[in-house]
């Protein structure tokens, strides 16, 4: 069925709809990963976006219920240049296609991707909608200049968890995550490493969280502005200095925000499993999963906080540790899901930093 994306600066691309059909909107953003387009739908860092992949061919490889990073899709749209017509591979359940329309997920293909990549590019991530039930350009295009900016919006409320739960019972060290919209691979490398993990809904409050006594705290992914979540920096402004706290991605944004620091939103934010960051303590560079609209301002950290890891890219903050207290945070996506294993350490180095405490 014929379809359209319109932008609000007035750009349109005509395609195919394939998955659910209907009308969706959110900001367009582009993903330069090459594989992994169930994780990328399944991330709720991706809450409120609508998802182009720069890899022509998207499907070959169909879908599992094992390589999922929540319990569903979170994309509000999906476009691709080919959506593969076949699939083949051992662990696959089910196509691309069928995935989607279960879930109620609508995808666009058989529109120029490169083009609409380098318009995000040059114009910036900006509001769209997708639809084939209205086929006005012009319709469109008022639409998606009445949808909410990405800026100022909280979408963590929609992403986390209503109640606690235990995602790993056994465990050396007691791991405390604050789910703001958390990538089950997190906590698929705490419990790895020996870890009781216990997930918390993002609107926890700091006291009842320490009142458990947890031997580290994890302050995990997430959708939305992280100026736009107060009650989440308070949490973290609580915490820090009585355990050990490592942050990722917006836990990142989270924690430099208690510190004092401030954040401002990217042109077209950070999506691919390609991008280079370098850690200023050992000079060595990194390649890294990302996943991120806003980025910290490195000229408003405090002095007690050390600039650790930079993209080389764009040269934003990537990381940050506290010269006295146990704290440390990270832009970048360490789990790698999907992406390179680079920065797995960073999880032995949270685990050591516990270590470190409790003895």
């Amino acid at each position: 069925m014929k379809a359209l994306l319109a932008l609000e600066d007035g750009r349109v691309f005509w395609g195919y709809a394939f998955g659910a059909l209907g009308e969706v909107s959110g900001e367009v953003v582009f993903n330069t990963s090459m594989t992994g387009y169930q994780e990328i739908l399944t991330d709720p860092s991706y809450k409120g976006q609508i998802v182009t992949m720069t890899y022509p061919l998207i499907g070959n490889y169909g879908v599992n219920s094992e390589d999922v990073e929540s319990a569903k899709p979170q994309v509000e749209g999906f476009i691709v240049r080919e959506k593969s017509s076949l699939y083949s591979n051992w662990r696959a359940e089910e196509g691309l296609e069928e995935y989607l329309k279960r879930h109620g997920i609508m995808g666009l293909e058989r529109i120029d991707t490169r083009a609409l990549t380098r318009h995000i590019r040059e114009r910036g991530a900006m509001r769209g909608v997708m639809s084939c039930l209205d086929l006005d350009p012009v319709s469109l295009v008022e639409k998606a200049r009445s949808i909410p900016e990405m800026a100022g919006q909280d979408l963590v409320q929609k992403v986390t968890t209503q109640k606690p739960y235990v995602w790993s019972e056994d465990g050396t060290y007691t791991i405390a995550v604050l789910d703001c919209g958390v990538k089950f691979g997190i906590l698929r490398q705490l419990a790895k490493r020996c870890c009781r993990v216990i997930v918390y809904p993002a609107f926890t409050q700091a006291e009842d969280v320490l009142r458990e006594k947890p031997d580290g705290i994890l302050l995990s992914n997430g959708p939305g502005d992280p100026a736009a979540l107060p009650y989440v920096v308070e949490f973290a402004r609580r915490v820090i200095g009585k355990v050990p706290v490592f942050g990722i991605c917006l836990g990142h944004q989270v924690i430099a925000q208690a510190l004092g620091a401030k954040t401002f939103k990217l042109k077209f934010g950070h999506h691919g499993g390609n991008h280079p960051v370098k850690d200023l303590r050992t000079g060595q560079v990194a390649i890294t999963t990302q996943n991120h609209g806003f980025s910290v301002d490195a000229d408003t950290l405090p002095g007690n906080v050390e600039v650790t890891h930079v993209n080389l890219n764009d040269f934003t903050l990537e990381g940050i540790a506290h010269r006295e207290l146990p704290l440390f945070s990270v832009q970048f996506h360490p789990e790698a899901c999907p992406g390179p294993h680079d920065t797995a350490y960073l999880f032995d180095r949270f685990i050591r930093m516990v270590e470190d405490c409790r003895a």
